[in-house]
């Protein structure tokens, strides 16, 4: 069976507002179309998988529990949209980080590939047909290691990060970036059925 294309979605200033340290649902505010670019995937077939780092748990600003309770309400928002994200993934680990146990090296931190790699052991994900959407360069260095398409959005902090990325694509939003991936997904499609008539 064929292995699936997917979607690797940063969260904050990509889908969402970037706002410092996020974890209320009362502070969440999207990114204007990112609950139909969502959906739009889902539409196509397409797995959308959120990869997250989440510095704030290591810090001692909120645990993880505060995590999967936004993730909670968020997919409970998209689903009122027609939408929905596959898997939430989020590493807590950072260097510097005040709680102890969360401070270490990690590979699950982007741009680490560690959340990118279960993924696609856990949903049989083919990286050379995956995507990946991020407004930091952390989040295209980890695309880019595993093979993947890359896409720089320009909210969040990618108007900044645009000047040094080496992302494949820099899109102005969310919605932008599903735009240019269904764009892809339709000619590897054709192409795909070229090669295998």
């Amino acid at each position: 069976m064929r292995r699936r294309a997917a979607v690797f979605l940063d969260r904050d200033g990509t889908l969402n507002r970037e706002v410092n340290y996020l974890h209320r649902a009362e502070d969440l505010v999207w990114i204007p179309g990112a609950p139909l670019a969502v959906a739009r995937l889902n539409r196509a077939g397409l797995l959308a998988l959120v990869v997250t780092n989440q510095a704030g748990v290591a810090r001692g600003h909120y645990d993880e529990e505060a995590v999967h309770l936004l993730h909670a309400h968020m997919q409970a928002e998209l689903q009122r949209a027609g939408a929905h994200v596959d898997t939430f993934y989020f590493s807590p680990y950072h260097v510097e980080a005040t709680v102890a146990k969360y401070r270490r090296y990690s590979a699950c931190r982007k741009p680490g590939t560690g959340m990118f790699e279960q993924a696609i052991c856990e949903w049989d994900v083919d990286p050379k047909r995956s995507f990946v959407i991020g407004d930091r360069n952390h989040d295209i260095e980890a695309g880019r290691r595993l093979g993947m398409t890359t896409i720089l959005v320009t909210t969040g902090y990618g108007c900044e990060e645009q000047l040094t990325t080496n992302a494949d694509h820099v899109a102005l939003d969310v919605g932008a970036a599903v735009d240019h991936i269904l764009q892809c997904h339709q000619m590897r499609g054709r192409q795909d059925m070229r090669t295998h008539p």
